[in-house]
């Protein structure tokens, strides 16, 4: 029986970079030291989440994937942890910048590069300023325990993003998030549905789901973002099968079963009765590429 422990990590990130990071680090080998063969971190834990306002100088964050101190330091620890380590961070490209995602394997292997593809503009969200939308489309890495599948953050909205990953054969999809108060309607709570669509992506193609979110209030001039953690992993079934609170730092560990997960994507026939022959609509914004090409 093929099995893989995963750990999704949830905390606050502060105004110190370095303390973030040593953060990240001490969590992870909390996480490896519980099991963990894969660790999920939140999406830009580096520093506070910079996308509340519009400021120039926040641009100076970025940097390039081959000389990002903390990425080296990660990929070490990767290799000496003998862990699969997804890593967020905003990413310099020349005249580019992406909201990223580098995947590097068990022996410290950069397997490769993932740019979020989904850019969300809203209050408290204007991550267009930022960011570009990603070029590299909807990528798999196969690494030494499992083949993953990456979307950061808003992707996890677009059941679009897990299909494809699913087709790739992905046994477990990933989400990087930073995600809390809706700015426009403050009395609103999204953390029900965040969870529920991505317990529907893990229903819906047979894979496991796991999603690292931040903790804590953030404020920025007059936009004050309280994170609501919730940090899960979801089976193939939908399933949370560990969660973390709203507001603690968290390490969430479980143990996701990788034969069932692929005996359960053999019989219960979602790709088999798959139409993409039908799905014409999906190429579209408004829904009626079908009607134009008739």
């Amino acid at each position: 029986m093929r099995t893989l422990q995963v750990a999704a990590l949830q905390f606050s990130c502060g105004e110190d970079r370095d303390g973030n990071v040593a953060t990240a680090e001490r969590l992870i080998r909390e996480a490896a030291k519980g099991g963990a063969q894969l660790v999920l971190l939140p999406e830009l834990f580096e520093t506070p989440y910079f996308a509340k306002s519009m400021r120039h100088e926040r641009y100076a964050l970025a940097a390039p994937i081959d000389s990002h101190p903390t990425l080296h330091r990660l990929q070490t620890l990767a290799a000496d942890l003998r862990i699969v380590l997804p890593v967020s961070f905003y990413e310099r490209a020349n005249n580019a910048f992406f909201n990223s995602v580098a995947v590097f394997d068990a022996d410290g292997t950069r397997l490769g590069l993932y740019r979020k593809s989904h850019i969300p503009d809203a209050p408290g969200y204007l991550e267009k300023y930022y960011f570009s939308p990603g070029d590299t489309g909807f990528r798999v890495w196969r690494t030494r325990y499992a083949t993953l599948g990456v979307g950061i953050c808003w992707d996890q909205w677009f059941p679009e993003t897990a299909r494809a990953l699913a087709l790739q054969g992905a046994d477990l999809i990933v989400y990087p998030t930073a995600i809390g108060t809706d700015i426009d309607v403050p009395s609103s709570d999204s953390s029900e549905p965040w969870t529920r669509v991505m317990q529907g992506h893990a229903a819906a193609n047979c894979v496991g789901v796991v999603a690292a979110n931040r903790v804590g209030a953030e404020t920025d001039g007059a936009v004050s973002t309280t994170f609501f953690g919730r940090s899960f992993i979801a089976d193939e079934t939908g399933r949370i099968v560990a969660e973390a609170d709203r507001q603690e730092e968290a390490v969430v560990i479980a143990t996701l079963d990788l034969d069932r997960m692929a005996a359960r994507r053999d019989r219960w026939g979602v790709f088999r009765d798959r139409r993409p022959e039908l799905y014409g609509a999906l190429l579209s914004l408004d829904g009626r590429s079908a009607e134009r090409q008739s």
